[in-house]
């Protein structure tokens, strides 16, 4: 595994995992007091276990971008699932403008583009789930900001330069470009299978940081481990909703395994967290989730190696 010295360690690191469950339980709490469903954003999981694991992480030190990158995705994937039927030319309407937008930005917060990838793979027609992922996030950067004072230091920590952690515009479009190529691809595997989520929207973060940020990407080298964790991560929260239901056990359980899971397999994979935290805003999953992740987290990693053996070196040449 590709490892950081901004990674908390020790007690340090298990008192930011309990946080990270802590949170995702209030959320929970709230989502079903509320009524307001969508404020339970799965990819919560993957920003508040890497923002409170990594207090010095790009994450963690774009407390704004936090907050309105995902929001204007989100409006993005709303607005296109309320004109646009599930197919070709809306998810690659979506995932494209989801790309622009977190690149145009410059906005490290990739799991951006899964908040605009969602409604569109749950049919979300509401104009309320944008707001209800503005109060998550907005907690979370609150929350992110009072725990890196309460932190100790890292010892020998070095921060990373902002341009080379929050600026991937700077990085090729080949990269982009095959990405959307195999968000086509995994269109066609949907349509030939019918089964919605082979492309779950945390696979599109997962291919990004892959593709365009290879090098700092910490599964990038874990290609085999990476569709293992995500499905093991998606049988966790599919058996969580299918036995407690909807709700804030139900959500911690889910969130727990997958923490469970990345630690078995030392693999910091924040979007695994996300792939387990799915199951609570679906309507009906069934055992083929985690089949249909399998598939396309395969899909996606098996493409990545091709890309890595072919057509990289040509690139960087």
């Amino acid at each position: 595994m590709r490892r950081s010295i901004d990674y908390l360690h020790g007690k340090r690191r298990v008192a930011a995992e309990l946080i990270t469950l802590v949170y995702i339980a209030i959320i929970a709490e709230i989502a079903i007091a509320t009524g307001a469903t969508y404020v339970l954003f799965p990819e919560l999981g993957a920003l508040s276990h890497d923002i409170f694991t990594r207090p010095r992480g790009s994450w963690a030190r774009a407390p704004f971008r936090l907050v309105i990158t995902p929001v204007i995705t989100a409006l993005l994937g709303t607005f296109v699932t309320r004109h646009l039927p599930y197919g070709y030319v809306s998810v690659i309407v979506t995932v494209a403008g989801a790309l622009a937008i977190v690149l145009g930005l410059r906005s490290p917060i990739a799991p951006a583009i899964s908040a605009g990838l969602l409604p569109l793979t749950l049919g979300i027609t509401s104009w309320w789930y944008p707001p209800g992922i503005v109060f998550g996030t907005v907690l979370l950067a609150l929350l992110s900001t009072a725990w890196k004072r309460f932190a100790v230091a890292l010892p020998n920590a070095i921060v990373a330069s902002p341009d080379e952690d929050t600026t991937p515009g700077a990085e090729s479009w080949w990269p982009v470009a095959t990405l959307i190529l195999l968000v086509v691809i995994a269109v066609t595997v949907v349509e030939l299978t019918h089964l919605r989520f082979v492309l779950f929207p945390p696979l599109v973060v997962i291919g990004f940081e892959m593709f365009v940020h290879t090098r700092r990407c910490p599964w990038a080298d874990r290609i085999v481990s990476l569709p293992i964790v995500c499905v093991l991560t998606a049988a966790g929260g599919f058996l969580g909703r299918h036995y407690l239901g909807v709700g804030p056990g139900a959500s911690l359980v889910a969130m727990a395994w997958g923490v469970l899971m990345l630690r078995a397999f030392d693999l910091h994979v924040p979007p695994a967290l996300a792939v387990a935290l799915l199951p609570q805003v679906m309507d009906s999953p069934t055992i083929l989730y985690p089949v249909a992740v399998g598939i396309g987290t395969s899909l996606m990693t098996a493409s990545f190696a091709l890309y890595c053996h072919f057509a990289r070196p040509l690139l960087e040449n």
